[in-house]
């Protein structure tokens, strides 16, 4: 019986050694397959860096048959610029594992980015190395990258300013002109909503223009409005455009400061009325100038075969009117035709005493107190001297007619020597001019006196537009209004 028990062991440790030895047969067959036709990159090598075996993934990344790559030390492939040491070999010698990502030279020059893992097997004696060309995700990334830069320099350097932000209202950054326009910094705004940055809960319209915009927006992907922001002595016009998911959640505005293109096409639109208005001048001008001739001479006529102080009231009031009516025609020929001007150096200090000596009389019969004041030194003005001087009037009289119960006007003439102007300022104290209205000055017929044709103003900016000059006016509801004159030093 033992000697049966013992046969049967043996056999059974024969069967199982040999099903063992099939097994392991079958692993190796499979780790094998598995090195060989793996798609990542695998090279064994030794601890000197000698390659010991890799499979064709590695040979066609490293560009070589075999026999060039086990001729060839791992680090042999590795690409250091400026004598740089290959850190990661130090690292594998330290932690025995090491993840990374190198550049590597093929033979044949090219470069390729490799992201490897790496790991010594201490009992065999070797490192086995898994690598994976990832030059494409680099280049792909390095693309993004440049691209982005490029992006944020044209951001950062555009003349316009841009903000982006996202459905939320946050703001996600803002480039440095739409700081500026908004008088705030880039830190401050970030991560606020567009609402504060725009004030638009300051008011209820553009509030309204706002989610008017945000609507149009979504609905068609961009839009475009106008928004103001009024500033001390004066209002800037903003153009926004906007342009809706440039990214899932990200919008792009533009803002573009068009406060001077306004001021041109309004320029523009005033000198286009100016030679209409000039062109009906001429015309009309001379049609009404013939039968006022006659009505004057008839009057006088009957006014000389009345009885003395028989109905002199309404000759009178007729004298007036047809006075009156003869100043407007004078004015429209001022429009219509051009005159004879002669340039000269002149002293404006001497033009505007003549203008006060004239209107001085009308000033103290309302009650009115000139007050001029010269800075020196004050250069010469090339210009039209009897044309300045009707500039003057047209001005001082209308300060004098604002101010019924009477008042002071304060007269300063000064030179900017850094835009070589001389800056004449003319204030009142009358009711002031709102803001509205201000930009309509100049403009034929448009008046805020009840009597007045509104062609004094319009033939002063006119002048002054001739002589290369401006004018500019600062005004407050209830407390007064000064009309700025800037007239050039030199010609051209």
């Amino acid at each position: 019986m033992g000697t049966n028990r013992f046969i049967l062991r043996k056999q059974e440790d024969f069967h199982r050694n040999k099903k063992e030895g099939i097994v392991l047969k079958d692993n190796e067959q499979l780790y094998r397959t598995l090195f060989l036709e793996a798609i990542d990159a695998i090279v064994f090598w030794d601890r000197s860096g000698r390659i010991l075996l890799a499979n064709e993934a590695a040979l066609k990344i490293f560009e070589c048959t075999m026999e060039e790559f086990m001729g060839k030390k791992l680090w042999d492939f590795v690409y250091l610029e400026n004598g740089q040491n290959c850190q990661w070999l130090d690292k594998l010698n330290q932690t025995k594992a090491v993840r990374d990502e190198l550049l590597f030279k093929m033979p044949n020059g090219q470069l390729k980015h490799l992201e490897f893992t790496s790991k010594y097997m201490s009992a065999e004696k070797y490192h086995i190395t898994i690598f994976r060309n990832v030059s494409d995700r680099y280049q792909m990334e390095q693309t993004l990258r440049d691209s982005e830069e490029r992006f944020r320099k044209v951001f950062e350097g555009s003349f316009d300013g841009m903000v982006l932000w996202n459905w939320d209202f946050k703001i996600l950054d803002i480039n440095p002109v739409a700081a500026e326009y908004f008088g705030c910094r880039r830190e401050e705004v970030i991560g606020k909503t567009l609402h504060a940055l725009l004030h638009t809960d300051d008011d209820e319209k553009i509030q309204k223009d706002f989610l008017r915009h945000l609507f149009k927006l979504k609905e068609n992907g961009v839009a475009d409005y106008l928004i103001t922001v009024p500033r001390t002595n004066y209002t800037k016009y903003y153009e926004i455009i906007s342009k809706g998911n440039l990214t899932s959640n990200m919008n792009l505005t533009v803002i573009r400061d068009i406060t001077e293109k306004r001021a041109m096409q309004e320029q523009l639109r005033k000198s286009d009325t100016l030679n209409i208005v000039g062109e009906l001048a001429a015309g009309i001008a001379h049609e009404i100038r013939n039968p006022m001739t006659a009505l004057k001479g008839f009057i006088q006529l009957l006014q000389s075969s009345m009885k003395e102080e028989e109905h002199s009231l309404y000759f009178n009031v007729i004298t007036s009117e047809l006075a009156r009516i003869e100043s407007i025609i004078t004015e429209f020929l001022v429009l219509a035709k051009p005159q004879a001007t002669q340039f000269q150096n002149h002293d404006i200090r001497k033009i505007m005493s003549d203008t006060i000596d004239l209107l001085n009389a009308q000033a103290l019969m309302h009650n009115i107190q000139i007050s001029c004041h010269f800075h020196e030194p004050l250069p010469d003005v090339y210009c039209e001297g009897n044309q300045i001087k009707q500039v003057f009037i047209n001005i001082i009289k209308n300060a004098i007619e604002v101010m019924p119960n009477g008042g002071n006007i304060g007269i300063k003439i000064q030179y900017e020597k850094g835009k070589q102007l001389i800056h004449t300022s003319i204030r009142d104290e009358g009711e002031g001019i709102p803001e509205d209205k201000i930009e309509k000055l100049g403009e034929p017929f448009y008046t805020t006196k009840e009597r007045g044709t509104g062609l004094g103003l319009m033939i002063s900016y006119k002048i002054i537009k001739e002589h290369k000059g401006m004018i500019d006016v600062e005004s407050k509801v209830g407390e007064g209004t000064i009309f700025h004159i800037y007239l050039p030093t030199q010609n051209g």
